[in-house]
């Protein structure tokens, strides 16, 4: 698009344009007639005051006196000529003052000025396009897995409907195509059917409409809708949605998970064939006050810490690292291995007071079910009556007032959750219940991945992207075998062994020293060995499933070279 020609033969393409450059072309003959025609007039008026001039001079003075530039060095002694002067003037004035750039203007500078505008927002991708991911709407999900699906090196183009639109999110570095995202075309052009993927993030009601009219097209392409109401789950999969993710219910799901309910259990959060990664909060636990090497976890149970969450902050595992009531273990093990660990620490769930929820919204009440699975009693606030239901654990009010949070037990609560879906409200209150209660647990959503480091700093233990999470769910259903996200900034990891490494045993490589990753597990001759033993040899020929945050992923990479 940065050379003319390519440029011209793109604005030629489209009959308007070409019929513009005929009008224009068309008002310039007219135009240079008319010049033309008053150089013969002015040497013959002058001939008749017995001057001679060339025809050079001639074609200069009309010009000069057309364009009222008037040098006044060539001049009429009769009132003929001078009658003529003023007729090439005023002709001037209409022609190249008012005319000429009009018609310039509309028939050419400005329909360039579009072709240019259209060239950097195309209406159709290549015919060869394929492994490509289709986004029907740019918002904050959508915005945080075009950031990862650069990381991964994956192709992909928004689609949008609205040519101002496009050409913004153009001037932000997102690649777009125009079309509607009702019209099959829109998707034949969009390559649909070479696609890795088609992700709708928008209304119910659109989802249903794009999920159907891409199933039209395509029978094989995978489709992934988000979903607000439980009712649309079965009329999205009709339409031809292969998942269906209701992101509130997911995030209601991983806030609840991280409330202290005092029984230290494990839970699942990813699995990777038959590893699986879980999250164990060890508040009442005996684990509290030891050190890693002194839980003995791996001897007594099998499973491997592979690090640690503290306020937030995902650190790798050290041997002297210290177990706070705030800690949270990152296990990896198998099933049987997990399992045994909530035989051997899981304990009794004592009565505890109620886990306050702030925030009556999808997420809220998500929230809300999810504790109860729990068996945690909760209390949620919620300002707006349509969404207070008959339940006596529901308190209409507004958590900013202290009557109302005093209502709902934050004195006594050992956790509150924030809900809500904005973030500036959300920091606001999380500074609130921390200077009430320095001791509570606080857990909030950030709608936005750029306020997670501003909550952690009001004072949230916790923090979790509501864009990032609907990231991460998303690009784990685009069948990748290689990466698998567990939490925020967590992920598991499948490379093959570096030749560096290749021969070594895992305590020789110090990859967890030198990268901050972890190896928990090797899978060689189709065998996948779990938690292998430090001294075991890294063969040739094997892969490792590394757990490490996204830092430490890309100081591996470095370090023993590129995916």
């Amino acid at each position: 698009m940065k050379f003319l020609p390519t440029q011209l033969i793109l604005f030629l393409r489209n009959s308007p344009e070409r019929r513009n450059l005929q009008l224009l072309f068309r008002f310039l003959v007219v135009l240079l007639i008319l010049v033309l025609a008053f150089t013969v007039i002015f040497h013959l008026l002058m001939l008749r005051e017995g001057q001679q001039h060339s025809w050079i001079t001639g074609f200069y003075w009309t010009l000069t006196v057309m364009s009222t530039l008037g040098f006044g060095d060539i001049t009429f002694h009769s009132d003929s000529g001078r009658f003529f002067s003023i007729v090439v003037l005023l002709s001037g004035m209409v022609f190249l003052l008012i005319l000429f750039p009009f018609t310039f203007i509309n028939f050419f500078y400005s329909p360039w000025m579009k072709a240019q505008e259209s060239a950097q927002v195309p209406r159709e991708l290549p015919a060869e396009t394929n492994g490509h991911v289709v986004l029907t709407r740019y918002d904050p999900v959508t915005e945080a897995l075009i950031k990862k699906l650069n990381r991964f090196r994956y192709p992909y183009v928004v689609l949008v409907p609205d040519l101002a639109e496009g050409l913004r999110l153009h001037a932000l570095g997102v690649n777009v195509m125009l079309g509607d995202l009702d019209d099959p075309r829109t998707y034949k052009k969009l390559q649909v059917e070479g696609a890795a993927l088609v992700a709708t993030t928008a209304t119910d009601v659109i989802n249903t409409n794009v999920a159907f009219t891409v199933r039209g097209i395509s029978s094989e392409v995978p489709i992934i809708s988000t979903c607000s109401f439980e009712a649309s789950v079965d009329i999205l999969e009709l339409a031809g949605s292969n998942h269906v993710l209701r992101l509130g219910e997911i995030m209601g799901q991983f806030l609840a998970r991280r409330a202290s309910g005092g029984d230290a259990r494990a839970h699942v959060i990813g699995k990777f064939g038959e590893l699986q990664i879980a999250e164990a909060t060890v508040a009442g636990s005996p684990l509290v006050g030891l050190t890693l090497r002194e839980t003995k976890l791996r001897e007594q149970v099998g499973v491997s810490v592979a690090g640690v969450w503290e306020r937030g902050k995902f650190r790798a595992a050290q041997p002297d690292t210290q177990i706070s009531p705030s800690t949270v273990l990152v296990l990896a093990g198998s099933e049987a291995q997990v399992d045994k660990y909530n035989e051997v620490y899981q304990v009794e769930q004592p009565k505890s007071h109620p886990v306050v929820i702030i925030g009556g919204g999808r997420v809220g009440r998500a929230t809300g079910r999810a504790l109860q699975a729990r068996q945690l009693d909760y209390r949620l606030i919620e300002k707006a009556p349509e969404r207070v239901k008959q339940d006596p654990r529901y308190i209409l009010g507004d958590a900013a007032e202290l009557e109302v949070l005093q209502q709902a037990g934050i004195e006594t609560s050992p956790c509150v959750i924030i809900t809500t879906h904005d973030d500036d409200m959300n920091v606001y209150l999380t500074i609130y219940c921390r200077r009430l209660r320095p001791d509570i647990q606080i857990i909030t959503r950030s709608t936005l991945e750029r306020n997670l480091g501003t909550l952690h700093r009001a004072g949230s233990d916790y923090v979790m992207s509501y864009a990032s999470m609907g990231a991460n769910t998303i690009l784990n259903l685009l069948k990748r075998s290689d990466i698998l996200m567990v939490a925020e900034g967590l992920n598991l990891l499948k490379v093959k062994v570096p030749e560096r490494l290749a021969g070594r045993t895992i305590a020789q490589s110090s990859i967890r020293q030198e990268t901050g990753c972890t190896i928990i597990a090797i899978r060689h001759a189709g065998m996948q060995h779990i938690n292998p033993d430090p001294n075991n040899k890294l063969p040739a020929d094997a892969e490792i499933i590394l757990i490490g945050t996204v830092e430490a992923e890309e100081h591996f990479f470095r370090l023993y070279g590129a995916k």
